[in-house]
């Protein structure tokens, strides 16, 4: 199986490509870190990304679907983020990378759970608010910076998917997998 990374800042569309690669036969392993922020609001948490708690939260939710996900008979399998996202998550954040993260980079970079190709979707040009994101356009695209020193360091290829039309962009993603 062919595991890839599909990232991206927040509000730069990630999340449609996913749904509309998904509608198209794709295996998706889905996002850890707006379910925890969700669930945690839930809770009563109004911004749990504030406690250095969060980041390990991620990262233990990640490793449990990429665990569930190996169990899978495909040829292509796509995450949405990993724990490279999460890494540039703590650096934006300004947390200092946890033992669990650490141990996480490690076993991806070990493993070579990931291909070495992440697809990297580029910001749209705006970013609309949600109750699970809260960021200007201004910090997503610092926080874009951050995601993409964070690939390299960590030995990736970024193919990038710029802005477009969804048909268009699913095609750039389906032969970034397939080229």
């Amino acid at each position: 199986m062919r595991r890839y990374i599909l990232t991206g800042t927040p509000g730069s569309g990630k999340t449609t490509i996913l749904r509309q690669l998904e509608m198209n036969g794709f295996s998706v392993v889905e996002e850890a870190a707006t379910d925890v922020i969700a669930l945690q609001q839930a809770q009563g948490i109004a911004e749990p990304w504030t406690r250095s708690s969060f980041i390990d939260a991620v990262v233990d939710l990640q490793r449990r679907r990429e665990v569930r996900a190996a169990s899978e008979t495909v040829e292509v399998q796509i995450h949405d983020r990993s724990a490279v996202c999460t890494a540039a998550l703590a650096d934006y954040l300004g947390f200092p990378f946890s033992k669990a993260l650490t141990e996480e980079l490690e076993h991806l970079r070990s493993e070579e759970v990931f291909q070495r190709r992440v697809i990297f979707v580029r910001n749209l040009g705006f970013v609309a608010p949600s109750d699970v994101r809260r960021i200007s356009y201004e910090e997503a695209l610092r926080f874009e910076a951050i995601h993409e020193r964070a690939y390299r360091r960590c030995g990736y290829e970024l193919v990038y998917i710029e802005a477009g039309m969804l048909a268009d962009r699913v095609a750039a993603v389906t032969r970034a997998i397939f080229n």
